[in-house]
Formats: structure tokens, C-alpha cells, sequence
């Protein structure tokens, strides 16, 4: 049942993804400055995000299998959208439903892990999903980039569209809801809302979600938006060398999560990994902002996708930080920080990437120092913003409730 599951959310890491190996073709056929770039990957995040919360009310009332089936068939339409898209609006409106219709695929993995594993194996399994997840990565590198050469960019989204559909089969035939106990009552709306609230009422749910919101953001929006077209504007890559990298980063990428997964540190030291690993990202991406060397944009890109597996010591954490009745909603509000972040970050980096061609500056670099300076600033809130009662390894800060 998890694989099934893990197809959906496979599914939903290529579509995160086109917009790095589709942007150069879109800008060519819509006349897209980079802000609009920037806006066609980050609505996808925007929508993703903004559900997560209902999604898990959905989960909570409903169940894994009724949330997710319901939710999976707006990806199909999406497609179709896009793959029919005579104007910039009808890609907006596809990537749209693409992301509220992938609003679930992750979170009801993990949902589905936390009730079925035990908490040890939380990081280790989680791990292992997000390295599968991987493997929708793989097709928005060269196997999109060939697609694209040999007929479009439509075509892309016309194999997603069929895959799609696929998974949404294979989930309506594989998974079932595991049986409701007799003494546990149906979850109303009301009481679900109540709980997310009390979740943001805690004091060490601040610093979480703002770390949360540049981590995956981060590898995501080079990825996803501005590995591409760095690559062949900055450096001549043809597509499909641009292509043959991002595919090299999205296997690191999936190997990450694997590693750190299996090598949790535990509770005591969990946390300063979290911090020591991100500010050691943000020094990689600021390498390569003001090193513009074809061997480090390189190299760095794939490096940096196996350092952001670490991301799943944050998924640990955050089960950690919560008592179990609530970990389907923090795992949810964890995840939509993800998101949004995501839609903030690329659509911000659209907006400095054109700031910077109208004063000259070198785009590149404005662009990757922003997303250096965006997980810096993630690390310090997460370092001095109160931590969870729990947490050990750092001393108290000076906040409430620290």
C-alpha cells in the first residue's frame, strides 16, 4: 500500500519539476519574462501548499485512500490543461489543479508511516518514500529533455497526464483504510480546525515552520526553476546536458534522504545536524553564486541534492516535537511550510532574477545569493526561536516557552 501511495507522490515531484527543463521552451512560446517563469513554478508550490492543512483535516475525517483518490483526478485535468494551454492564464490555471490535486501525495506517506511504523523507524522509512519519490525527478531530467526535443513541452505533460491516471488506478485497487476501532469516534471539522490552532499556538511551532519553509524550497526551486536555464545561459549547455545534470541531481537527491535516514542521530544531537547541514547547503549555493565556474555549478548542484536529504531529520523532528494525537496535523503544517515556502521562494527569485537584468547585474548570482541568504536566515530562526520541551542538544534560548 505504501508503494502505491509512494507513485502519487513520485508523480507529484516531476511536476514540481518541469518548469527547470521546460522553461527555456515556455518562454520561447509565451514570450515569458523571468518573473512569469517564476510564477508558472511556484503557483504549482503556491496550491500545493495552501491545502495542506484542509488535506489533513480531510485525512483525519476520512482517511488516507478517500482523501487521496479524491484529490488525485484535478492532476489529470491539470494536465490536460496544460497540455491544451493557448496562453500563459491556461498554464496558471493547469498548474492550479496539478498542485491541489497533489496537495496529499506526501503527507498521506508520512500520515500513513507514523500510524504504521514505529517511531524509530520514522526517519529511516520516511527516508526511503522520499528517495522513491525520487524517481518522478528522473523523468524531468533528460527523459523530458529528449521529449521535448523530439516533439514539445506538451508532450511532457501529456505522459504525466496518462501516468497520472495510472497511479490513481493503482491506488483505488491496492490501498485500504485501515479499520477504525470501535471506541474511536469520526474526528468532526470543528475539532479538526481546534487542533491546528492549538498547534500554532505552541511556541516552538514558529521556528520549525521557518526553517521548514527554505530547506525543501531551496533544492526545489534550483532544481525546478533555475538549473536549466543557468546551465545553458550561464554556461552554453545544450538542453540536454542541462537535462543529464539534473537527472545526475535528482539520483543524489534520492540517495540523500536513504542515507540520513538510516543515520538518524536520535533526539539529542537531531537538531544541530538540522542546522550544521543547512548552513553548510547555504554555503554551497553562495559558492557557487559568486564562482560562476561550469565544474561547481555543476558539481555543487549534485552535491547539494544529496545534502538535502537531511530534510528527513526535520520530518523526525517535527514527529518528535508533538504528542502523538498530533502528529497527522503537524506533519501536515510542517508540509505546508514546505510548500508555500517553495511558491515564496521561486516566485521571489522571479522577481530578483528581473530586478537584476534591468540594473545589469548578473542574474545568476542574484538569484542563487538569494537562495543562500533565504536558508541562513531558515537556520538562525530555527537555532534561536524557542525549541519544543523535548528537544535536548542545544541549551534553552531566550524566548518563551524555550
Amino acid at each position: 500500500m505504501l508503494l502505491a501511495l509512494t507513485c502519487a507522490f513520485a508523480l507529484s515531484q516531476a511536476y514540481r519539476t518541469v518548469a527547470a527543463i521546460m522553461a527555456p521552451s515556455l518562454a520561447a512560446d509565451f514570450s515569458l519574462s523571468a518573473q512569469q517563469l517564476g510564477l508558472f513554478a511556484a503557483t504549482f508550490h503556491f496550491a500545493f501548499g495552501a491545502l495542506q492543512l484542509f488535506m489533513g483535516i480531510g485525512i483525519d475525517m476520512h482517511g488516507v485512500r478517500r482523501t487521496v483518490l479524491a484529490a488525485f483526478p484535478l492532476v489529470i485535468a491539470g494536465s490536460a490543461i496544460s497540455w491544451l494551454a493557448s496562453g500563459f492564464g491556461m498554464l496558471i490555471a493547469g498548474q492550479v489543479l496539478i498542485g491541489i490535486g497533489c496537495a496529499p501525495a506526501f503527507l498521506v506517506c508520512t500520515v500513513f508511516i507514523a500510524g504504521q511504523f514505529p517511531p524509530a523507524r520514522f526517519a529511516a522509512v520516511s527516508g526511503t518514500v522520499l528517495g522513491l519519490g525520487g524517481f518522478g525527478l528522473l523523468f524531468t531530467g533528460t527523459p523530458l529533455a529528449w521529449l521535448i526535443e523530439a516533439s514539445s513541452w506538451r508532450a511532457g505533460f501529456a505522459v504525466l497526464g496518462v501516468l497520472s491516471a495510472l497511479a490513481w488506478l493503482l491506488i483505488l485497487w491496492v490501498v485500504r483504510e485501515p479499520e477504525r476501532s470501535a471506541g474511536q469516534p469520526r474526528e468532526s471539522l470543528a475539532s479538526a480546525i481546534r487542533g491546528f490552532g492549538s498547534l500554532l499556538a505552541m511556541p516552538h511551532t514558529l521556528g520549525i515552520v521557518a526553517l521548514g519553509s527554505v530547506t525543501y524550497a531551496a533544492f526545489v526551486t534550483l532544481r525546478g526553476l533555475w538549473l536549466g536555464p543557468m546551465l545553458i545561459e550561464r554556461h552554453g549547455f545544450s538542453l540536454i546536458a542541462s537535462g543529464n545534470v539534473a537527472l545526475l541531481m535528482s539520483v543524489s537527491s534520492m540517495l540523500g534522504p536513504v542515507l540520513f535516514g538510516r543515520f538518524d542521530p536520535g533526539p539529542a544531537t537531531r537538531r544541530k545536524w538540522i542546522v550544521g547541514c543547512t548552513l553548510a547547503g547555504a554555503a554551497l549555493i553562495a559558492a557557487m553564486a559568486f564562482l560562476p565556474l561550469p565544474a561547481l555549478d555543476v558539481g555543487g548542484s549534485i552535491l547539494f541534492g544529496l545534502v538535502s536529504g537531511y530534510i528527513v531529520f526535520q520530518y523526525a523532528d517535527v514527529r518528535a516535537a508533538y504528542p502523538a494525537a498530533m502528529t497527522g496535523r503537524a506533519l501536515s503544517l510542517f508540509t505546508m511550510s514546505m510548500f508555500l515556502g517553495v511558491a515564496l521562494m521561486q516566485w521571489f527569485t522571479g522577481v530578483v532574477a528581473s530586478a537584476a537584468g534591468v540594473r545589469g547585474l548578473p542574474i545568476f548570482m542574484v538569484v542563487l545569493a538569494t537562495i543562500a541568504a533565504m536558508l541562513a536566515a531558515g537556520a538562525l530562526a530555527f537555532r534561536w526561536l524557542p525549541r519544543p520541551p523535548s528537544a535536548v542538544g542545544f541549551p534553552a534560548s531566550g524566548g518563551a516557552g524555550a
